[in-house]
C-alpha cells in the first residue's frame, strides 16, 4: 500500500487535486491563453483575453474574499520569470479596472444627487409660480412644464443614486476580488 501512495502521481491525477484545492482554478495549454491571441505585446502589456475575463467573473461570482487563483499549466511549459511579469500584469489590470470602476460610480451618485436636487427645485418652482401669479396664464404654463419635470428630475435623481450603479457593482466586486487575489501558477 505505501509504494502506491509513493508512485508519482499521473498529470491528469495531479491536475484535478489542484482543482480541487483551489478556489478558481483554470487549466493553459500555454501562457498565451491568458492574453488576447489578436495583441502580439510583450506580457507586461498584453490585453487581455475577453474569455479569460468572462471565466474568471462566472468563476469569482460565488467567492466572498480570500480569493485564489490557480493556474496549471503543463511542467513542461513552465516560465517563472514569465509567471512573475503575468502576475503582475494581471494585478496591475484588475487594480486600474477596480479604480476606473469606482470613479465612475462616484460620478454616477454625483450626477444622481444634483438631478434630484435639480427636481426639487424645478418643484420649487412650480410652487412658487402657483403661489405668486394664483390664476394666471403664466402660472398655469409654468405648472404644465415645471411640476412634471420636477417629479421626472426627483425619481430619475434618486434612481441613480440608489440604482444607478448597479450594473456596475458587480463588475466592481470582481475587480477588487481579483487586485487582492493570490494568483499562482502550478505545473501538471
Amino acid at each position: 500500500m505505501e509504494t502506491l501512495n509513493k508512485m508519482p502521481q499521473q498529470p491528469a491525477e495531479k491536475r484535478n487535486r489542484l482543482v480541487d484545492e483551489s478556489e478558481i482554478s483554470l487549466v493553459l495549454d500555454t501562457y498565451d491563453d491568458i492574453f488576447s491571441d489578436f495583441d502580439p505585446r510583450t506580457y507586461d502589456l498584453r490585453v487581455l483575453s475577453f474569455d479569460f475575463l468572462l471565466e474568471a467573473k462566472r468563476a469569482a461570482r460565488e467567492k466572498v474574499s480570500g480569493l485564489s487563483l490557480r493556474f496549471m499549466i503543463p511542467e513542461a511549459l513552465r516560465d517563472h520569470s514569465k509567471e512573475q511579469l503575468i502576475i503582475k500584469r494581471l494585478h496591475a489590470h484588475f487594480e486600474k479596472h477596480a479604480r476606473l470602476l469606482k470613479k465612475e460610480r462616484k460620478v454616477i451618485y454625483r450626477k444622481g444627487v444634483l438631478i434630484t436636487i435639480l427636481g426639487l427645485l424645478l418643484t420649487a418652482g412650480a410652487a412658487g409660480a402657483r403661489f405668486y401669479f394664483k390664476d394666471s396664464m403664466l402660472a398655469a404654463v409654468a405648472l404644465v412644464i415645471l411640476e412634471p419635470a420636477g417629479w421626472f428630475s426627483i425619481w430619475n435623481g434618486l434612481d441613480l443614486v440608489f440604482q444607478g450603479g448597479k450594473s456596475q457593482k458587480e463588475e466592481y466586486k470582481f475587480y477588487c476580488k481579483m487586485s487582492s487575489a493570490e494568483i499562482i501558477f502550478n505545473g501538471y
